[in-house]
């Protein structure tokens, strides 16, 4: 928690401030650099499970152990969030804007301390890395800009009466994050919802729990009330708690659908409103128009990225029949380039995946792709690095399949890793059909020279997100989030704004009251 501990709490199980906080995180990681034994941070006493995070390159070494969040820990901290919150939501836009500011200021001064905790937090590269931190201060600074724009209207009424609207915040919201952007997922939804005047705790993934308590502290030292922005630790039991909690007034989650649909659940039986960004099974499709060289690096950034553990990913590649061989041809041939490894070094670009479970599973999708008749173009096997300390890690070769068809479950399923599936198609009619055949809508995208043809297809595509030309950037400008299957809400942009408040009428009358009793 980024509060003081209580008087009530035994030393030992005393909530930490946010210097002894970071302190331990960074033990932990200087522990594990230099091979140190394990360390242990007694954040919160619970009677649940402790959570051993473990890095992702050298398994099996454990940096530090948190314990979870029991009820308790979690009452307390949105209790603690709740007071903040009568502080937060009284200060004027521009108060909050400058905090915001200020925390934006840190993150991009400790942008490179902060991209290695990410690095060893989650396994992939430093060099994605920092492009995580930097998108994270600028979503902070986007939203700090936001801040003192919150406004409602005036509406003349007949006699001189009036009414007018006011857009409030909620109160305490919950963020519940996912594990392939730790950092950068938290800020996409604290920003918006502290720019609204609200307080928020938030749950990470417990296989990757550290950069989101520095993003705690950095908000504590950009000068938030003490327990604005609340963390809790630990697995579906604490993200239970926080859904379930009566003074929790929103929840913002990012996962899986299985996940998302138990939330929506729980949302429902307390009538609270939801942000859902799940899965996808993303379409890209690559027309023969196209400039080649743009449409395969739009290939890889789609499939890629993160180990190909990104939800908007464009898996399912189409790719008209007249220029598939060539396509095909220069994918494999980059993709076999791509260097695998110490995510820590600077021309790593792919590391390791987040988990054995993880990694088995994937294996698992290729092995029934080839069964069901997909071929194999490049990678697909466990790969094991030269350096010794890392050939336990959970590494694979980043995977092209070819000869692949929609009924396949490679093609139907999220696969969530360096997987990319190649389908031919003929006509727009025809590729448009096929793309939208799926139960997900998260995003889509179109390489092509037309620019009516590519209009016309991102029309027809049902997907919350579609790129034209490009794929896979993410402007905190523009509103990022799913149809059907994929969720609902928006996160970025200043459509987040009106997810993270509430819209009050007001109806004035200047004259006499008229009954007609």
């Amino acid at each position: 928690f980024s509060q003081p501990p209580t008087s009530a709490s035994p030393s030992r199980w005393r909530l930490m401030p946010p210097v002894q906080a970071s302190s331990s995180v960074l033990a932990a990681v200087f522990c594990l650099l230099r091979h140190k034994p394990v360390i242990e941070s007694f954040w919160q006493k619970s009677a649940l499970a402790l959570v051993s995070v473990l890095l992702k390159m050298c398994p099996g070494r454990v940096i530090t152990k948190l314990l979870s969040s029991g009820e308790k820990e979690v009452d307390l901290a949105v209790q603690s969030a709740k007071a903040a919150f009568k502080i937060w939501s009284q200060m004027s836009g521009m108060e909050r804007s400058r905090v915001l500011l200020e925390a934006a200021r840190i993150i991009r001064e400790q942008r490179e301390e902060i991209a290695t905790l990410e690095t060893i937090n989650n396994g992939k590269s430093i060099f994605e890395a920092r492009v995580d931190i930097d998108i994270s201060w600028q979503c902070l600074e986007y939203y700090a800009g936001l801040a003192g724009s919150l406004a409602g209207e005036h509406i003349q009424l007949p006699g001189g009466s009036f009414g007018y609207t006011r857009r409030e915040p909620l109160g305490v919201c919950a963020g519940i994050g996912a594990w392939n952007y730790p950092f950068q997922v938290a800020c996409w939804k604290a920003a918006p919802a502290l720019a609204c005047g609200n307080a928020m705790v938030f749950k990470p993934s417990p296989f990757t729990p550290l950069t989101v308590v520095r993003l705690a502290e950095i908000f504590t030292e950009a000068g938030v009330p003490k327990g604005l922005f609340n963390v809790v630790q630990g697995g579906a039991a604490t993200g239970q708690f926080l859904c379930h909690h009566p003074d929790v007034a929103k929840i913002s989650f990012t996962g899986s659908v299985p996940t998302g649909i138990k939330i929506m659940g729980m949302a429902a039986k307390g009538i609270k409103p939801v942000t859902l960004e799940l899965g996808g099974k993303s379409p890209l499709i690559i027309f023969s128009d196209c400039a080649l060289e743009n449409a395969v690096n739009g290939a890889l950034m789609a499939n890629f990225l993160t180990q190909g553990e990104v939800c908007c990913n464009g898996t399912r590649v189409f790719v008209e029949r007249k220029i598939l061989d060539v396509f095909t041809k220069e994918v494999v041939k980059r993709t076999q380039k791509i260097k695998i490894g110490d995510p820590l070094l600077e021309d790593t670009r792919m590391g390791a995946l987040i988990n054995r479970p993880h990694l088995d599973r994937v294996q698992g999708f290729i092995k029934q792709a080839k069964e069901q008749g997909a071929e194999v173009l490049c990678g697909g096997d466990v790969y094991v690095p030269d350096d010794p300390k890392l050939k336990n890690g959970y590494y694979m070769q980043p995977c092209v399949l070819g000869n692949c068809t929609d009924d396949m479950t490679c093609v139907k399923e999220e696969i969530f890793g360096p997987v990319m599936s190649i389908l031919p198609f003929d006509t727009e009619e025809e590729v448009v059909e096929r793309a939208n055949n799926t139960k997900f809508g998260l995003a889509g995208g179109v390489f092509t020279r037309d620019i009516q043809k590519a209009h016309r297809v991102v029309a027809a595509l049902k997907a919350g997100m579609c790129f034209i030309n490009n794929y896979n950037i993410s402007p905190v400008e523009l509103p990022f989030g799913g149809y059907k299957a994929s969720g609902f809400g928006r996160e970025n942009g200043r459509a987040a704004m009106e997810y993270y408040s509430q819209l009050k009428t007001v109806c004035v009358e200047m004259g006499d009251v008229e009954s007609v009793f």
